[in-house]
């Protein structure tokens, strides 16, 4: 027999630079981390100080006005929602004269570091984004039994995102769990209700933590 779960959340607004605030790397390193708008600074029991988010959601990059010659790469490293720690690795890219917001695609629940792999010419910040991590396994869209935004009775037109089942998982592939985006951008105050249908692998006798709670997070 299966089960159903449902999940409810309310995720604040998103923030371009509610993780790093603006700075500008003269070397390769890890960027200087700042508790912003709902983020706070926990010590988990391991002792690390990390910094938490209101959810897990997937983390952004944006660059400020210039020249980037070189692509960099900056690792976010930190932790899902179970504490299995995880790395993401998102590329700057280049952008002349222009603005550029690069999402991830993890979900990630706490932030340890962000290393970047070089110097940039324009400063830097890193944020939250509208992607919001599931809290179990979704492999198909067959699966959300229901889905309602913003205390609306009619079913949400958001994306989402299936999860990744590649394994080994590695620090460029997707979200273990997958990750829904709301229609309309959060604020804080409205809410997710998304009724999941679970099955066998995920439920039954025969559940699996994989089958459940996704492949192993790396």
């Amino acid at each position: 027999m299966g089960r159903v779960y449902v999940w409810d959340v309310i995720p604040q607004a998103l923030n371009t630079s509610n993780i790093a605030a603006s700075q500008t790397p003269a070397a390769a390193g890890n960027l200087t981390l700042t508790a912003g708008t709902a983020v706070k600074s926990v010590v988990r029991t391991d002792g690390t100080t990390v910094l938490q988010l209101d959810c897990a959601r997937a983390v952004q990059l944006t660059t400020a006005s210039g020249t980037i010659t070189t692509s960099r790469t900056l690792t976010v490293s930190g932790y899902d929602y179970y504490g299995q720690p995880m790395t993401e690795n998102i590329a700057t890219g280049t952008t002349s004269s222009a603005v550029a917001n690069v999402a991830g695609k993890k979900a990630f629940y706490q932030i340890s570091s962000i290393a970047i792999t070089g110097a940039l010419p324009v400063a830097i910040t890193v944020g939250t984004t509208d992607v919001i991590g599931l809290p179990i396994r979704v492999v198909d869209a067959g699966y959300i039994a229901s889905v309602n935004w913003a205390n609306t009775l009619a079913r949400d037109t958001g994306t989402f995102t299936a999860a990744v089942t590649t394994v080994p998982a590695t620090s460029s592939t997707g979200d273990v769990r997958g990750t829904y985006v709301p229609s309309s951008a959060t604020n804080g105050y409205s809410r997710i209700v998304m009724t999941i249908a679970c099955n066998g692998i995920m439920v039954g006798p025969n559940a699996t933590r994989t089958g459940a709670l996704g492949v192993t997070q790396a």
